[in-house]
């Protein structure tokens, strides 16, 4: 039999209480388990601050309602587990914050879940930041649904086994991460975040299109960086768009704001633009 995994020191409110360690919460017979009827979202602690956690606990919420389940967790009450459960850890660990929602039971036709029957808990982890040393990425050969096809307008996680098909890929090659185009083959971002490029001075970021999420820390680097009189344009993209480009760097809940330092076998310096991008989040967060 194999040992289990190690898991990182782990808390887990679930059914009223809090559980220490990775807790199972699903059996076989759950609908998420295998019909991925499950929403979740992703907040930091770290430093001591948790930005933008009012943000994060309300698109769970959102997801919920896209994906037919029924929220039933207000956004304070998710802030209220979320720092209780902080304080289970050592002081100023990172911790990445987990709210989530799922079908237990499926309805009528079996594919769609039983919105009475949905299932909540709030996951705390420790999870260390990613240090701001760059990561190398190339275009992937795999694309982002639409929204004809896929609920990309929810954190589903049905959504991510093509993220980590366009990331195993790209390792294999010997890259970090992978660009990812919609189906028309517009860049709409990377494996597992959101992307910038900077070029002759401006932030170009491509347009919301409906195939991936408008991410929450990607809104909060546009508004900061435009604050200070930084030029930031979205629109269309294209992958020879950032293979041209000045600087790039990426904005998600996991990592923050980190950059990147080579695109193909073309090398990429940690420019000014990402630098303050990193600047004023961190001042934002701090404030």
């Amino acid at each position: 039999m194999e040992r289990d995994p190690v898991w990182s020191k782990t808390w887990t409110f679930f059914q009223d209480q809090w559980h220490e360690g990775n807790v199972p919460i699903m059996g076989p017979r759950t609908h998420a388990a295998w019909l991925c009827s499950l929403v979740f979202d992703g907040a930091r602690a770290f430093e001591g601050v948790t930005p933008d956690l009012d943000l994060h606990c309300a698109r769970v919420n959102d997801s919920a309602r896209k994906l037919h389940l029924k929220p039933s967790i207000s956004m304070e009450r998710w802030m209220e587990l979320a720092y209780e459960g902080i304080k289970k850890f050592d002081k100023d660990v990172p911790l990445y914050i987990r709210p989530m929602y799922w079908g237990e039971k499926e309805g009528p036709w079996i594919q769609a879940p039983d919105p009475e029957s949905t299932r909540w808990c709030i996951t705390i982890y420790e999870a260390p930041m990613r240090k701001p040393s760059g990561f190398s990425i190339t275009i992937s050969p795999f694309r982002r649904p639409t929204i004809e096809t896929m609920p990309v307008d929810a954190k589903a996680g049905c959504l991510y086994p093509n993220n980590a098909r366009a990331l195993l890929e790209a390792h294999s090659r010997g890259f970090d991460n992978a660009v990812v185009c919609d189906m028309v083959g517009n860049v709409a971002e990377l494996a597992t975040s959101n992307i910038f490029l900077a070029k002759d001075g401006v932030v170009y970021t491509p347009i919301p299109n409906g195939t991936f999420l408008d991410g929450i820390t990607r809104q909060r680097v546009i508004k900061l960086l435009r604050g200070v009189g930084v030029k930031v344009v979205e629109k269309t993209l294209s992958y020879g768009d950032f293979q041209q480009a000045d600087e790039i760097f990426s904005s998600g809940n996991y990592s923050k704001v980190v950059p990147v330092n080579k695109i193909d076998d073309r090398l990429l310096a940690i420019g000014p633009i990402y630098s303050k991008a990193r600047e004023l989040y961190w001042q934002f967060a701090h404030s």
